[in-house]
């Protein structure tokens, strides 16, 4: 894995697809990753090309097996995760989680009960840290 001082760089909607596939099934062949994808498949170049991307921007590497390649994830799903929202914070609610949390209730994306539970995750982590 990347140490946690890595920075990381925003990956296209093809390459965090992509990365979905990695995180959700571990380490694979691009064949066999295709092989687990929904009809119809994406060709075989494709995902080749994505992958050594994905690779060349430090989020995948690889073992190899005579000729074989498996990939696996370097960055968790988790940190990507963190950065990403970070990122839609600060590009499109002025860098306040509060306002993220506001517009997600004002566009009924979030209801009342949502906002009861993590209160109550909130309070609990509080109370762990005293």
């Amino acid at each position: 894995m990347i140490n946690a001082n890595t920075s990381i760089e925003r990956l296209t909607k093809a390459e965090e697809d992509l990365m979905q596939w990695y995180w959700d099934h571990g380490a694979s062949t691009v064949s066999a990753l295709i092989e687990k994808m929904p009809e119809p498949k994406p060709p075989h170049s494709t995902i080749s090309s994505i992958t050594r991307i994905l690779e060349s921007k430090s989020f995948l590497d690889h073992n190899t097996y005579g000729r074989t390649h498996e990939y696996f994830p370097t960055i968790s799903k988790e940190r990507y995760s963190k950065f990403s929202l970070k990122g839609l914070i600060a590009d499109y609610f002025e860098g306040s989680a509060n306002d993220l949390v506001s517009f997600l209730v004002n566009s009924n994306e979030m209801s009342i009960q949502d906002l009861e539970e993590i209160k109550s995750k909130l309070n609990a982590l509080e109370t762990n840290k005293q």
